[in-house]
């Protein structure tokens, strides 16, 4: 996870440089594509504790230890390059340490079944507590300046008495993002419980590991991302129901 979508200037410039800086907008910062993703956090890791956590090649441990560097890695240099902390990437790489940590010390894997659902809750609880400030989901997802002309949509929102009925909408779509993420903690744990049945540290157990990261994106992903455009499609059509103007009228042009 889901989930890496915000940028910052992060390289140091000279004063001559950052004089100029002033009129000129900086580039865009580079932001990590989905297949880059996909590989270093599924495909990679997946093909490592399948194929190469027999005692012939890496071992039960070193495949765990080789696979999970792969996402700690790509995870650190993303925040790197986005020069900024983001709280789903450090979910995301405390998961994998997790993960790892849990299965090097042999512990019981219901406790990976715990921590798989832990993640998600612990976001889903959040959209709940942040929807009423400038962290809410929906404002960072759908309604921030880049997409939206905001100042548009307040005045449109003023003229049609439609303020505080807009804000009631706007926490149901927030409660139905927070939903996909619940959603996906059950998944995971069910996922986590049906494949790992293998006791830790055996070859049997490795291979479970890669087989529930390889399953993540089908069955945990696609229906929470289904719920999230659901919640993306409700917000655009109550904008044009609470201000007689359609979603396209508020986006912000292109130059």
């Amino acid at each position: 996870m889901s989930e890496n979508q915000t940028t910052s200037q992060s390289e140091i410039v000279t004063k001559e440089q950052s004089q100029t800086e002033s009129t000129v907008s900086p580039p865009p910062q580079k932001s990590s594509g989905f297949f880059a993703n996909l590989i270093f956090n599924i495909a990679v890791p997946t093909l490592i504790l399948t194929k190469l956590s027999g005692p012939e090649y890496l071992g039960p441990v070193w495949s765990i230890v080789v696979a999970l560097s792969f996402p700690i890695g790509y995870g650190l240099w993303d925040l790197k390059q986005s020069g900024k902390v983001n709280g789903f990437s450090i979910l995301g790489i405390i998961s994998v340490f997790l993960t790892g940590g849990i299965s090097l010390l042999k512990l019981d894997p219901q406790y990976i079944a715990i921590k798989e659902a832990a993640i998600p809750a612990v976001i889903g609880v959040g959209v709940f507590f942040t929807q009423n400030t400038k962290y809410s989901v929906v404002k960072i997802l759908i309604l921030n300046e880049q997409l939206l002309r905001l100042d548009l949509l307040k005045q449109a929102l003023e003229e049609a008495n439609n303020t505080a009925l807009f804000e009631k909408k706007m926490k149901i779509a927030t409660t139905i993002i927070a939903s996909s993420f619940f959603l996906s903690s059950v998944l995971n744990y069910v996922l986590a419980k049906v494949i790992l049945v293998s006791p830790p540290g055996t070859t049997e157990y490795s291979q479970e590991l890669g087989k529930m990261t390889a399953l993540s994106y089908p069955v945990i992903m696609v229906p929470s991302m289904i719920i999230l455009i659901a919640a993306m499609w409700y917000l655009f059509s109550q904008i044009k129901k609470c201000t007689g103007k359609g979603f396209d009228s508020f986006m912000v042009e292109e130059n």
